[in-house]
């Protein structure tokens, strides 16, 4: 029986032009298997959690996808229908969203990824990851990275708004590792921006998964008690850090019509020196 975990770690990122500028603090995020359901409806519980549920710490549907409420499906008809819009018929296997939670109601999810693995009578391999990502206007974007393999290199178009600092250009490359640690999974995931001139912005969210439990709650948020406010004020904080380093500003740009790009071709990996 696959349960909800959580994840303590890091988010680390480093600009490297035209001034050098870098930043490390300590975040944690859910990992849960899209499988969860109500206990009336005959799903698995992780000590007392349940998702679409009020808490201190809490996960729901409507805040992924078309915003569909459990009520009206949540949100895998949604990633099920992304995910056959772009050709991928075979991630028919295990589902894991790893997301930041609400936290005392409220959320912010920079991005969000979406495990798809193939059915177990298939190899249970990594079919695709969808990488959600929202930014501070209230829109959002899907990547999604076809046949992504652990460790290894995906790169997809940049075409959506994320920063005034950063224009919609270039490329993104990302890349995902599993790794165990003294019994425990360590997972990764990386996103560099590349621009014609090389390697412009290097990102990477690491932490260690544990049980999502009573214990792990608390301490998820006896540290980080108003995470939500953090990462409004970590992202408004850098970017005055920025504006003071005289970086280039660029105003927003349309959204892209498309809800959803799709990675490149397979293709050698990018180096990030």
């Amino acid at each position: 029986m696959k349960e909800a975990q959580i994840g303590f770690g890091s988010v680390h990122h480093a600009r490297t032009r035209p001034s050098a500028h870098r930043f490390t603090y300590g975040t944690y995020f859910l990992m849960l298997p899209m499988h969860l359901e109500s206990p009336a409806a005959g799903g698995t519980a992780a000590a007392g959690w349940q998702p679409n549920r009020r808490g201190a710490l809490s996960f729901f549907d409507e805040d992924h996808g078309d915003g569909r409420s459990a009520a009206q499906g949540g949100a895998m008809p949604w990633l099920q229908a992304l995910l056959h819009s772009q050709g991928i018929a075979d991630a028919d296997g295990d589902i894991w969203l790893q997301t930041y939670p609400r936290v005392w109601g409220y959320t912010f999810k920079p991005v969000s990824f979406w495990y798809c693995y193939r059915a177990a009578r298939a190899g249970g391999a990594l079919r695709a990851v969808v990488a959600e990502v929202n930014n501070t206007f209230g829109e959002r974007h899907c990547y999604v990275l076809d046949a992504p393999a652990w460790g290894q290199t995906v790169t997809a178009d940049k075409v959506f708004h994320v920063s005034p600092f950063c224009e919609v250009k270039g490329s993104y490359a990302f890349c995902f590792t599993r790794a165990e640690k003294d019994g425990r999974t360590v997972v990764s995931a990386r996103i560099d921006h590349h621009d014609e001139q090389g390697l412009l912005i290097h990102t990477r969210l690491t932490g260690t998964l544990q049980t999502l439990d009573a214990p792990a709650r608390r301490r998820a948020l006896w540290r980080y008690p108003l995470m939500t406010l953090g990462v409004f004020w970590h992202i408004h904080r850098e970017a005055f850090t920025l504006w003071r380093k005289r970086v280039p500003f660029f105003s927003k740009p349309a959204p892209p019509v498309e809800a959803a790009t799709r990675s490149n071709p397979a293709q050698p990996p990018i180096s990030t020196h």
